[in-house]
């Protein structure tokens, strides 16, 4: 995937848990560190943002729709 494409929820998700487990591990040298731990605030902060999202939507819909 290129680096300007912003990817799934899904996508980040899963690549958020590798990070994490290899973070985990302890395996990396403190470079490698440094860069996973950006990106994985990075990927952290694509998540919330389409949760966000998502809870806005969720929340718009349920004031158009008050019966239901």
């Amino acid at each position: 995937m290129p680096e300007h494409e912003t990817p799934s929820f899904e996508d980040a998700q899963q690549e958020l848990e590798s990070i994490v487990e290899r973070l985990e591990r302890g395996d990396a040298d403190v470079d490698e560190l440094t860069k996973l731990w950006e990106r994985g605030e990075e990927l952290y902060r694509i998540c919330a943002a389409k949760l966000e999202g998502v809870r806005g939507r969720i929340e718009e819909l349920a004031r158009s729709n008050p019966d239901g």
